[in-house]
């Protein structure tokens, strides 16, 4: 460790954080690629390609001409994706199934409550809990 300075531990310290950086710019700017449906197929393989044979120029460059459509490309993702959850949310709360069908929320809440009440004893209540979840 003597003939390694502190001053070569930080600088490669700095080069793998940067390395590493670069990876993650990377792998955002291909999924951005894909994900945007506004782009053809051949401007996402003219992409493709740029940021593959000029790695760090073509994620820079991107980036610049790209950066703000990437942004609201990511916010439209999270609120479709919050909406989604929200709606599955409604669903299942209102006892509806996501294809229309009845959910068997409320049949086990029913079930749960007569078993409960000592109406049915445990051993019908895993039978009936089974059928219905079959």
């Amino acid at each position: 460790m003597d003939d390694y300075p502190l001053l070569n531990v930080f600088l490669t310290m700095l080069y793998l954080f940067l390395w590493v950086m670069w990876f993650f710019l990377l792998f955002k700017v291909v999924t951005d690629l894909f994900r945007d449906h506004t782009l053809n197929g051949w401007a996402k393989a003219g992409w493709l390609i740029f940021v593959i044979l000029l790695p760090y120029l073509g994620v820079l460059v991107y980036l610049i001409v790209r950066g703000r459509s990437m942004h609201e490309r990511d916010a439209k993702a999270v609120k479709d994706s919050e909406a989604a959850f929200r709606q599955y949310v409604r669903e299942a709360a209102s006892g509806e199934g996501s294809a229309g069908s009845t959910s068997h929320v409320s049949d086990l809440t029913k079930l749960a409550e007569l078993k409960d009440k000592g109406a049915l004893s445990p051993e019908e209540y895993e039978r009936a809990k089974a059928k219905l979840l079959a």
